[in-house]
């Protein structure tokens, strides 16, 4: 639009100027030569007018324009400053509120540091006080045997003795009432079959249990009632003074698995003992028993692992490693699997009605994976209640996870898909791929404590205390099993183990009948001793931990 005003300016510019010669030629006579230099020179004057007023317009527009920039130049200025000044004021407010967080948490941090030592030193004095009543228990069981002339017969159970008063009694006093149930030696596999349980199951009865003569120390007593016991004339021979007898807890490595339950099983032909088996699995004499799992160091309960105890037609109780190959033999794991994976749903159904960070170990036979028949069954249950997959964890023994074929691969990845977790139990060497077994569906590793320790010769390629670290780069927890001792535990905790098991913390107890029945409203699914009933203790998730009573114990005495 530009070039055609000035074309159209440039033509009207030499029309005026032709006009302005023709007149001067044809009206005042001049020559043709003259005519035409005026004409030029009006022609000239016109392009220099036209010329110098468009560049004072352009030079007017150009300075508005310049105007308008360097006013939104100041405003724009004026904005940054403004947030300039805003972000100034934030990052004054944000530094003063973490001066007032750290001023406050201070105080806090050095108390944690504080008792965190002072949990050490009184863990490590339990340690030292564990170790001289170990010394010092043959002398107390020569007196207690010259004080007592009588002794009343209990074959497969021996009272703990009491100590001096820095003795807790608790490993002990767990090992002497419960002798079926003391874990077996590093070199001797024990399996339990599985447990998870199933909403709607038949009430489950627990058997009637024989009195059980005064121990050291309840697990959920107070210390001061510890004592008051400790201090009661016993009528029984120490542990140490008993003489040599057939006792459960001390199985020979040699020895047949039919012989480690006094004999029950011995001079029975194997056909006699499956039908006994089968006949306490037909008559639903499978009991169910719930042992912790707790956190270290806090020994805070975090899972549950379920064992089988099998109830023989008089009332005996045997461990699951008594009739585990028996059962094996006969064809009768599939059986018992899907029973106790029937009632631990049931029982997990009701500690999530609880806490929802609860969980259950339930130990289940690779033979259940492999049949065909009874599986489908087994997938079913468990595709209805997936919904209370990540509270149940299976757990198979290192073995049987080396024997797995294609087809037990197979169902194993189909019960991960499904969202349940598995745990590796029975661990006899450290030789482990995590990658691998994170892969299918492992997110939980059982290992002997006295294996960690080095207390047990194993196969390894790599050193205990980075066994952990490895394992959790993975996604893996390492569980410390049948910890039995304080020193045990005060070990432990420098291999960042971060779960414990054993009869340190409690043995298996039996689960309440209310429970299998579904009419209970208390919190404790697990029934306590027979006998009298003690002093109403607190609620399972409010108990003091076993160190806790031992600090005030050794508040009390100093």
């Amino acid at each position: 639009m530009g070039r055609l005003t000035a074309v159209f300016v440039a033509t009207c510019m030499v029309l005026i100027a032709c006009s302005i010669g023709a007149v001067l030629y044809l009206r005042f006579g001049l020559s043709g030569a003259d005519s035409a230099i005026v004409a030029l020179t009006a022609l000239t004057a016109l392009a220099l007018y036209n010329a110098v007023s468009t560049r004072l317009y352009d030079r007017g527009d150009f300075g508005g324009q310049v105007g308008e920039l360097s006013r939104g130049t100041a405003d724009l200025a004026r904005q940054v400053a403004e947030v300039n000044r805003r972000v100034a004021a934030i990052e004054g407010n944000a530094h003063a509120a973490v001066e007032r967080t750290l001023a406050a948490t201070h105080p806090i941090t050095a108390e944690m540091g504080e008792v965190g030592g002072l949990i050490r030193q009184i863990a490590e004095t339990v340690a030292a006080h564990d170790t001289q009543l170990k010394v010092l228990a043959p002398g107390v069981a020569a007196a207690s045997a010259t004080s007592v002339p009588t002794v009343r017969p209990t074959p497969p159970i021996a009272p703990a003795v009491a100590a001096p008063p820095a003795e807790t009694g608790a490993p002990k006093s767990f090992e002497s009432r419960f002798p079926e149930s003391k874990p077996a030696e590093p070199g001797s596999a024990e399996l339990k079959p599985a447990e998870p349980g199933f909403a709607g199951a038949g009430p489950f009865h627990i058997p009637p249990v024989d009195p059980k003569p005064v121990y050291a120390q309840p697990p959920d007593a107070p210390l001061g009632q510890a004592k008051a016991v400790e201090t009661e004339p016993v009528g029984l021979k120490p542990p140490e003074a008993e003489p040599p007898q057939p006792a459960p807890a001390e199985p020979g490595p040699a020895e047949p698995a039919a012989t480690r339950i006094g004999g029950r099983f011995k001079d029975m032909q194997p056909a006699a003992v499956v039908a006994m088996i089968r006949d306490a699995v037909d008559a639903n004499r499978v009991d169910l028993f719930l042992q912790p799992i707790v956190t270290l160091p806090q020994r805070k309960v975090r899972f549950y692992e379920a064992v089988a105890r099998l109830r023989a037609g008089d009332g005996e109780q045997f461990m699951a490693g008594d009739f585990l190959s028996h059962a094996e033999a006969g064809g009768l794991m599939p059986k018992i699997d899907n029973l106790m994976v029937f009632r631990c749903v049931q029982v997990v159904r009701r500690l999530l009605s609880k806490n929802r960070e609860i969980g259950l170990f339930c130990n289940v036979s690779p033979t259940t994976l492999a049949d065909s028949a009874s599986f489908p069954q087994f997938m079913e249950f468990l595709e209805a209640n997936k919904a209370i997959a990540p509270a149940l964890v299976f757990e198979f023994t290192q073995s049987a996870l080396r024997q797995m074929g294609a087809t037990e691969t197979e169902r194993l990845a189909a019960l991960a898909q499904r969202g349940y977790r598995f745990s590796l139990d029975n661990v006899t060497d450290l030789r482990i791929e995590p990658r691998d077994l994170s892969e299918r569906g492992f997110r939980y590793v059982k290992v002997q404590a006295s294996l960690l320790l080095n207390r047990a010769a194993a196969p390894a390629d790599i050193h205990p205390a980075d066994f952990a670290g490895l394992l959790s780069r993975f996604g893996i927890d390492l569980i410390a099993a049948k910890i039995e001792s304080e020193s045990s535990a005060v070990d432990l905790l420098d291999y960042d183990v971060k779960f414990g098991q054993g009869f340190l913390f409690s043995p298996p107890r039996p689960v309440r009948p209310e429970v299998m029945q579904g009419v209970s409203e208390r919190n404790d699914v697990v029934a306590r001793d027979a006998g009298p009933p003690p002093a109403p203790t607190p609620v399972a998730g409010h108990r003091l931990s076993s160190l806790a009573q031992l600090a005030r114990g050794v508040v009390a005495r100093n």
